[in-house]
């Protein structure tokens, strides 16, 4: 098997590898065949994972979400401490807008986000 094709072998391939995690440690030769199976499956376990149940890269929309609720911020108040206008929040919110580098900076110094993740670097 080169690649997991479906969630049945998804499926089988995780409850083997369960099943091989506590016959093989630190101190087991790379060269034995749980070893050899264990890091077998679990490649093609990572890549079905990845391509199949991947969450993606959070927007900056979830991201000033969760620090809003984290802040416990309304869009009102979080307009206020960026210096924006409630609509303007709301179509940073819904992913209409994206913030001018000068809103992208405050919004990085106030409510603490990387730079990088405020302008989608």
């Amino acid at each position: 098997m080169t690649r997991i094709e479906n969630e049945q072998q998804y499926n089988w391939a995780v409850k083997r590898v369960e099943e091989l995690l506590p016959l093989v440690d630190d101190n087991t030769p790379l060269d034995n065949p749980h070893s050899i199976e264990l890091k077998l499956l679990s490649d093609l376990v990572a890549d079905y994972s990845e391509a199949h149940f991947s969450l993606g890269e959070p927007t900056l929309a979830d991201i000033l979400k969760l620090r809003m609720f984290e802040m416990g911020l309304t869009q009102k108040s979080l307009s206020e401490l960026i210096g924006v206008s409630p609509s303007r929040v709301c179509n940073y919110l819904s992913g209409k807008n994206e913030p001018t580098l000068q809103v992208a900076r405050k919004i990085s110094r106030e409510l603490n986000i990387d730079a990088n993740i405020v302008l989608g670097v």
